[in-house]
């Protein structure tokens, strides 16, 4: 069975538990307020033939970029997240999308899919989970 193509650009409808998954980063107070405002927008490039996908996340404060292959480890730069890198690998769990980020925190990774034209993502890390839903832009 194909895996579904993640291509498009979503904007953020709903969020909940952002401040305390920050707070779990060791994001500073007025940052995670700052942060928790913001209603991002991800422009995802995927090409399911090879695997490979670029994930950009657009706010007005600060842009993120990942790049990678699907299956393949990477160090992964999260200084404009939270100033750490870590040893990450995207795979597939059946049509989801499914990173482990190891580092100096236990248990961080998120967790992408698709529902109909919405775009989910949980993240995680030390037990807390943080979830965000996009809406795909017309």
């Amino acid at each position: 069975m194909s895996k579904p193509n993640y291509t498009g650009t979503y904007n953020m409808v709903e969020q909940d538990n952002m401040d305390s998954y920050l707070g779990a980063l060791d994001i500073n107070f007025a940052l995670r307020k700052i942060v928790c405002l913001l209603k991002p927008t991800k422009e995802i490039r995927h090409d399911p033939a090879t695997g490979t996908m670029k994930i950009r996340t657009l706010t007005t404060f600060k842009n993120f970029d990942m790049d990678f292959t699907i299956g393949q480890e990477f160090t992964e730069d999260l200084g404009p997240v939270d100033g750490r890198t870590c040893q990450t690998t995207v795979n597939w769990e059946g049509d989801k999308l499914v990173c482990v980020q190891r580092g100096e925190k236990e248990g961080r990774g998120w967790t992408h899919w698709l529902e109909g034209d919405k775009l989910h993502l949980e993240m995680r890390v030390q037990g807390l989970i943080a979830k965000q839903v996009f809406k795909k832009a017309d």
